[in-house]
């Protein structure tokens, strides 16, 4: 459970591009702000993930992550290049796979091999079709297993993307607000998809092969919920309501909202939150919380130095 945000002009009040993040774990769930060089490797180099070992790129770029500490991957994070992502799970129709890259995982090889958001979007889904996604993602727990969403974003640009098993759609995010919460959002209009999308759907039944692909009716699993109450609704309405005057601090408060439930206390818990302004001008500033409950724990700035992470002001207007 989570909820992913981000907001660009003429949304913000400086026209940067602000990404945030809440990640919703188990409650006894520890989550760690970790910091990882980049480097390179010789050929034939492998990376051992959370459940399975795949080829290394031959170069990384280095990350700050906000990192389950039992796990390889990261619930969200950013990379030297001003390229952020977090991801969601989400529950389709297509089968859960045996264990092979977690969401989780997708989310530091997206940051660690993709120096703009759209080739963090081609990192992302190259992987899911070469390895797939599967396994526990939860310590302890080998039957919870989920398929991802992700929001990724630079100071140009953001992307949507939803997967279902190997499917995969993605809608480009030029302007405004979008956020996504724990279920399918991507309708009729996407930009990008897996090959055999809609040949695929239709095979499987999920589409009548008739009017417009609708990817998130064709693939979720109990159908869409489009309640106005739920978290994702309630956090469109959050963005709507600051319209033009989107700022960091907009997005911490958002994070710590109890009404809508996005700042989530219970069995599953928010055990990190995460804001990021990236300014065209290449200035880019990252808060962390570290820490459960972000309506108590405070915002932490974040550099990335030689090496390691160095806490500053909470405060997000320094």
């Amino acid at each position: 459970m989570c909820d992913t945000f981000v907001a660009m002009a003429p949304a913000t009040a400086d026209g940067a591009v602000i990404f945030a993040k809440n990640s919703d774990r188990p409650q006894e769930e520890r989550q760690s702000i970790r910091h990882y060089p980049g480097g390179g490797f010789g050929p034939g180099a492998k990376v051992r993930c959370t459940h399975i070992e795949i080829p290394q790129a031959e170069a990384t770029f280095e990350v700050l992550l906000s990192q389950p500490d039992w796990m390889w991957g990261a619930e969200m994070g950013a990379n030297e290049h001003g390229v952020v992502i977090g991801n969601e799970a989400v529950w389709t129709r297509e089968d859960l796979g045996p264990p092979a890259l977690l969401g989780m995982d997708m989310v530091r090889l997206g940051l660690e091999r993709g120096a703009t958001a759209a080739a963090a979007l081609d990192v992302v889904t190259g992987l899911l079709q070469r390895h797939g996604q599967g396994g526990a993602c939860a310590e302890g727990d080998a039957g919870f297993s989920y398929h991802n969403s992700f929001l990724i974003a630079d100071s140009e640009e953001a992307w949507v993307l939803e997967t279902a098993g190997q499917c995969w759609a993605a809608e480009k995010i030029a302007s405004g607000t979008r956020n996504i919460s724990n279920g399918l959002s991507i309708r009729t209009d996407f930009d990008l998809a897996s090959a055999g999308l809609v040949e695929y759907a239709a095979r499987k039944g999920y589409h009548s092969g008739g009017g417009a692909f609708d990817f998130a009716a064709a693939f979720s699993l109990g159908g869409v919920d489009e309640s106005p109450f739920s978290r994702q609704a309630r956090g469109r309405l959050l963005l709507a309501d600051h319209d033009g005057r989107i700022t960091p601090e907009t997005m911490m408060e958002i994070l710590r909202d109890h009404d809508s439930g996005i700042c989530m206390h219970g069995e599953f818990t928010t055990t990190a939150s995460m804001v990021s302004q990236l300014g065209r001008d290449g200035r880019d500033r990252h808060w962390m919380t570290g820490a459960s409950h972000p309506c108590r724990s405070p915002f932490q700035r974040m550099h990335f130095p030689e090496s390691s992470p160095v806490l500053a002001s909470a405060a997000a207007g320094e």
